[in-house]
């Protein structure tokens, strides 16, 4: 646990958009000379990039990549001449990025991640016990968006729920720990899924009814307090003990802790029954920027170094499956029973965000 608390920290401490992540050099060693690819990125693939087998690979076909980290939705506010690439974690903000910078096309996606809930057990066993979960045990639990959300809307807390007197963590408001919503993806995806739930199981189009569920979404933001502005952030502190019993965050970042230790302690991994995947969509803006972002998703030497930090490479499961056959007491290899949300328009998601803030 050390270990990857110290991995997270790190990350921590090169994110940010000032700070850049510079992943290799000019391969002296091999005497390859390397193309400089710019690039800015969530910070959720911040390890991914500075991983040293990750700089070889790209070596090996010519790249060198210097990467700055931001928020996904607030890459639009930032001046991207001389970058190579935007590479978001969602298709709406990338699509918002390609229409402000004229790219055409179709936007490669090299892998994507479902959004999850991470627990600790004694909470896990407190939600199945209410209705709210289903139990986990040597498999991964479900939480039950409809019986959540309807406790959210209740203002229900942990003392209200049977068992929960057992362990002494769990007080005060039920909620999931999220990201900001206006500046983070997986906290705009998280409204994406809650919006699907509270309209009925379609997704939120008109003024109508944004109105009618942009309250609940208030309620589920309003309820946080100060908001981390990355998931790094928020998955450092649970990792670390610190802050809210159910923290939302990638199954990626889950998956990369797991390929660093094989025991995780009493972690519990609670898929949403109705979630969002997070798709992570390059923004070419130079053609050494696609070739790049083709080559993420076609090289195979790139595409297992993806699955180990957790991502799950596009067209083939058998992939992410075949490297986490020990880990199914967490993550789920097919995601079966788990219904995936359209996401709403950006200017619907955008709305739904600042109403969400208040």
């Amino acid at each position: 646990m050390r270990r990857i608390v110290g991995i997270v920290l790190a990350v921590l401490l090169i994110g940010g958009v000032a700070a850049a992540v510079v992943a290799g050099r000019d391969s002296e060693e091999t005497g390859t000379a390397t193309k400089t690819v710019r690039m800015v990125i969530g910070s959720e693939k911040a390890a991914f990039f500075a991983d040293p087998d990750v700089v070889e690979a790209l070596a090996a076909q010519g790249y060198t990549v210097e990467a700055e980290t931001s928020g996904s939705w607030a890459m639009e506010g930032l001046d991207l001449d001389g970058y190579d690439l935007a590479f978001p974690s969602s298709r709406a903000p990338a699509a918002e990025l390609a229409q402000k910078h004229g790219v055409r096309g179709i936007l490669p996606r090299p892998f994507y991640s479902p959004l999850v809930v991470v627990s600790r057990r004694g909470a896990a066993e407190v939600l199945a016990a209410n209705g709210l979960a289903t139990p986990a045990g040597r498999t991964p639990g479900t939480l039950k968006m409809a019986a959540y959300l309807d406790a959210a809307r209740r203002d229900r807390t942990w003392q209200q729920l049977k068992g929960a007197e057992r362990y002494g963590e769990l007080t005060g408001t039920l909620f999931i720990s999220s990201t900001d919503p206006q500046t983070s993806n997986s906290g705009a995806l998280y409204l994406a899924a809650a919006s699907y739930v509270a309209n009925g199981g379609k997704v939120v189009a008109s003024d109508a009814e944004v109105e009618r569920t942009a309250p609940l979404m208030r309620t589920l933001v309003s309820v946080q307090g100060a908001q981390q502005s990355s998931t790094d952030a928020a998955f450092r502190d649970f990792v670390s003990g610190a802050g809210n019993p159910l923290v939302l965050v990638y199954e990626s970042q889950v998956a990369a802790l797991l390929d660093e230790q094989q025991n995780a302690d009493d972690l519990v991994v609670l898929y949403p029954d109705t979630t969002v995947n997070s798709d992570h969509t390059v923004v070419p803006l130079t053609d050494d920027g696609r070739k790049l972002a083709e080559l993420l998703g076609s090289d195979p030497t790139l595409r297992k170094l993806a699955v180990r930090h957790g991502f799950r490479p596009q067209g083939a499961i058998t992939e992410f499956t075949a490297a986490t056959v020990g880990r199914t007491a967490y993550l789920k290899q097919q995601l079966t029973g788990v219904r995936q949300a359209p996401v709403p328009t950006s200017a619907v998601l955008r709305e739904l965000a600042r109403r969400a803030r208040g």
